[in-house]
C-alpha cells in the first residue's frame, strides 16, 4: 500500500527533481515505510511505500525484463500470485516476490487490457520509454484515489492527493464552483469534478493515456446487471457465501499484523465471522462509538466478538473531535461532509496501533440492498402507479395532519419524507433523498450571484447518466448501479481511503471484490430483496454465523450526533467560522440564511445539522487551501 506522485512534461522539456520530491513528501502518511524515484528526461514517478508484502524486495519502481517500463503503484493485488504463475508460463521472469511486479509484466502481455486481469485495489502508473507514452489506471470500484491535472501545454501532473498534485507550482488553485454547487447536494465532489478547476480525477475503472501531450481516458469495466442466474434462494445462499468466504480469505493475506473493523452492523459482523473462521489465532477487532447511546452500537460488536472468539477493542468520540477537523480538511483536499469520517478516522488511528492491515464490510450495501432508500424506491414505483387524486388528496393530506418532530425520528417523519419525493420522476426522487440542499433548499440560501454563476450545473446528471445505463433492469438493480458507480466511490470510499491512509493503515474490502459484485448484480431482485425490508438475503446469510439479534435489528449506519454537538459542544466553534466576516462574503450564501439556520438549530426549533455541517466543511477548506 503506498501514494504515487508523478509528472510527464511535453516537448521533452526536464523535469525539476525538488518539484517530484515536494510532491513526495506531502504523501509521507501513505507510505511512512520508504520512497522510490524514476527521472528520466521528460518524465518523473515517485512513491511512498507501507510495505505489507514481499516487505524485503517490494521496492518501487519496479521495472520489466528489458527495463524499458518502470511503474509505481498504489495498493494490493491479491491474485498476484496466480497471475505471475501464468505469466512464467509464457516465458516472463521476475526479479521479486511482489504484487507490484505482476502488474508491469501484465502490462508488457496485454497493454492497456492488463487490468481485466487484476483483481484487487489499485491506482498505478507506468512510463514506457520505447513510445514516450505514459499509462494510468484505477481499479474497477474506486478504492484508491488518482487525481490529474493536464496543463494548456500538454503536461500532465498527478498524484494519490491533493495536496501532492498542488505541490506543484504550475497546478492552479481556481475553485470549479460547478463542483462547489455539486458538493453542496452530496456533502462530497463527485468525479470526475473536483474543487479545483485545474484538477479531475480519474473515475473508477477508468484508464488513462499520456502520449505527446495529448490525453485519453476509457472506461474497460461495469457491473452488468442484465444477465440474471435462474437459481433457488438456496443455492444463490450457498454461492454468495462461497465467493465472500473466497474473497475474505484473499484479504488476509499479509506479512504484517491484521485485523478487522467491526461496527456491529451486518457486514463487518459477517466478514469478522468469516476471518474468525479462516484463523487460527483470534481475530483482532476494532470498534468506536459515542457517549449518545442512540449512535453507538458497541454492544452489538462486542456481542459479535464474544461470538466468533475474536479479540474486542473499543472506543468512544467524544464531542472534542473539532480538534482533528484541521487534519481532516488538509488529507481530504477538498470539500468533504460525510460527518462519519470523524469516527473512521478516530478506529483507524487507534486500529493502527495494533495492526497495519484492517478488513471492513464496506461495500455490503451498496450490492445488497442494504439503505432503506432501496426498498423506498421499489415502493415507490408502486406508489406512483395509484390514482393521483388517491395519492394527494387522502394518503398525503391525512399523512400531513399527523405532527412530527423535527428532531426526533420517527416512522411517521420518514412517511412524510418519503411522500414529499414520491410522486416525482425517478432521477429527481433519488436527488431528493439523497441531497444535503435540494432544490428548493439552494433557492433559499445561494446568493442571486452564485446562482448565475452556476446555473449550468445540473448536479443530478450524475444520476440520471447512471438510472439510464440500468441495462433494463428492474428499479432496485438500477439504483444499486447507480450507488455502485456514484456514492459509493465518491463518498464512502473516500472517507475510508483519507482516514485510513492518514493513519498509514491499509484498509480491504471483500464485498468489494469485483466478483463479489458481478455474482450480486446476477441475482434476479427479488432474491437479494423481500418487500420493504433491505438486505434481506444477506442476512440470512449472515443470520448463520452471528448472533440473530446483531442481523435483525434497524439499520443505524455509522452516524454521528452532530446535531446535539451543533447545539452544545461545537456551537461556538460553529458560530466564530460561519458568522466569520470571511465566510459571510463568500458570495455563495445568503447571510441572512446562514444566520437564521444557526438559531433555529441552536433553539431546537429545527434541525438543519447536516446543512450547517456541510457549510463549516466547505469554510474549512476555503481558509485551508483558497485563502
Amino acid at each position: 500500500m503506498c501514494g504515487i506522485v508523478g509528472i510527464v512534461n511535453a516537448k521533452s522539456r526536464g523535469v525539476d527533481r525538488a518539484i517530484i520530491e515536494k510532491m513526495n513528501r506531502c504523501i509521507v502518511h501513505r507510505g511512512p515505510d520508504e520512497d522510490g524515484f524514476y527521472l528520466k528526461d521528460s518524465v518523473a514517478l515517485a512513491m511512498r511505500r507501507l510495505s505489507i508484502i514481499d516487505l524485503a524486495g517490494g521496492q518501487q519502481p519496479i521495472f520489466n525484463r528489458d527495463r524499458t517500463k518502470a511503474i509505481v503503484f498504489n495498493g494490493e493485488i491479491y491474485n498476484f500470485q496466480q497471475l505471475r504463475e501464468d505469466l512464467e508460463k509464457r516465458g516472463h521472469r521476475f526479479y521479486t516476490n511482489s504484487d507490484t511486479e505482476a502488474i508491469i509484466h501484465l502490462y508488457d502481455e496485454y497493454g492497456a487490457d492488463c487490468v481485466q486481469h487484476l483483481r484487487g485495489m489499485f491506482a498505478f502508473a507506468i512510463w514506457d520509454e520505447t513510445d514516450k507514452s505514459l499509462f494510468v489506471a484505477r481499479d474497477r470500484v474506486g478504492k484508491k484515489p488518482l487525481l490529474y491535472s493536464h496543463q494548456a501545454n500538454g503536461d500532465l501532473i498527478f498524484g494519490s492527493e491533493f495536496q501532492a498534485v498542488l505541490a506543484h507550482p504550475s497546478v492552479s488553485r481556481e475553485v470549479d464552483f460547478d463542483a462547489i454547487d455539486s458538493y453542496l447536494s452530496y456533502l462530497c465532489v463527485p468525479a470526475p469534478q473536483t474543487a479545483f478547476k485545474s484538477i479531475r480525477k480519474l473515475e473508477p475503472a477508468h484508464w488513462l493515456r499520456w502520449k505527446n501531450g495529448e490525453i485519453e481516458t476509457r472506461r474497460y469495466w461495469q457491473p452488468d446487471f442484465s444477465k440474471k442466474l435462474k437459481i433457488s434462494e438456496a443455492e444463490a445462499e450457498a454461492e454468495t457465501l462461497r465467493i465472500l468466504r473466497e474473497s475474505t480469505e484473499l484479504r488476509m493475506i499479509s506479512e504484517v499484523p491484521l485485523g478487522a473493523f467491526l461496527s456491529g452492523g451486518v457486514d463487518s459482523s459477517l466478514i469478522v465471522a468469516l476471518m474468525a473462521e479462516a484463523s487460527e489465532k483470534p481475530i483482532k477487532t476494532f470498534s468506536i462509538g459515542f457517549e449518545e447511546q442512540d449512535f453507538s452500537e458497541l454492544k452489538y460488536a462486542k456481542l459479535v466478538a464474544e461470538h466468533v472468539g475474536a479479540e474486542y477493542n473499543e472506543f468512544i468520540v467524544k464531542p472534542n473531535a473539532l480538534e482533528i477537523l484541521p487534519t481532516l480538511v488538509e488529507h481530504y483536499g477538498e470539500p468533504y461532509a460525510d460527518s462519519s469520517a470523524i469516527p473512521t478516522f478516530y478506529v483507524s488511528k487507534e486500529t493502527r496501533k495494533h495492526v497495519t492491515v484492517a478488513l471492513n464490510g464496506d461495500g455490503g450495501d451498496e450490492s445488497f440492498a442494504g439503505y432503506e432508500r432501496h426498498a423506498a424506491m421499489r415502493l415507490a414505483e408502486t406508489y406512483h402507479r395509484l390514482p393521483a387524486v388517491l395519492r394527494k388528496s387522502v394518503i398525503e393530506k391525512t399523512i400531513n395532519l399527523v405532527p412530527t418532530s423535527e428532531l426526533q425520528r420517527s416512522r411517521i417523519r420518514d412517511v412524510k419524507r418519503f411522500l414529499q419525493a414520491a410522486s416525482l420522476p425517478t432521477t429527481e426522487r433519488y436527488f431528493q433523498w439523497m441531497s444535503t440542499f435540494n432544490r428548493e433548499a439552494k433557492k433559499d440560501i445561494y446568493t442571486e450571484q452564485f446562482s448565475r454563476q452556476i446555473s449550468n450545473n445540473n448536479p443530478s446528471h450524475v444520476l440520471e447518466k447512471w438510472f439510464a445505463k440500468g441495462n433494463g433492469a428492474g428499479i432496485l438493480d438500477t439504483t444499486l448501479l447507480t450507488d455502485q458507480m456514484t456514492y459509493l466511490p465518491n463518498d464512502l470510499l473516500v472517507k475510508v481511503d483519507i482516514a485510513s491512509m492518514a493513519n498509514s493503515l491499509e484498509a480491504r474490502s471483500p464485498f468489494l471484490d469485483h466478483k463479489v459484485i458481478e455474482y450480486a448484480a446476477s441475482l434476479p431482485e427479488n432474491i437479494k430483496a423481500k418487500r420493504t425490508e433491505t438486505k434481506s438475503f444477506l442476512k440470512k446469510i449472515a443470520a448463520r454465523l452471528v448472533p440473530k439479534e446483531v442481523v435483525y435489528r434497524r439499520k443505524m449506519g455509522f452516524g454521528v450526533p452532530i446535531g446535539k454537538w451543533l447545539r452544545t459542544e461545537m456551537n461556538a466553534f460553529m458560530r466564530e467560522i460561519l458568522l466569520s466576516e470571511k465566510s459571510l462574503n463568500r458570495g455563495i450564501v445568503r447571510p441572512e440564511t446562514v444566520v437564521k439556520y444557526i438559531r433555529e438549530h441552536t433553539s431546537a426549533e429545527r434541525d438543519h445539522a447536516f446543512q450547517l455541517w456541510t457549510l463549516l466543511m466547505l469554510e474549512l477548506w476555503f481558509q485551508r487551501f483558497i485563502d
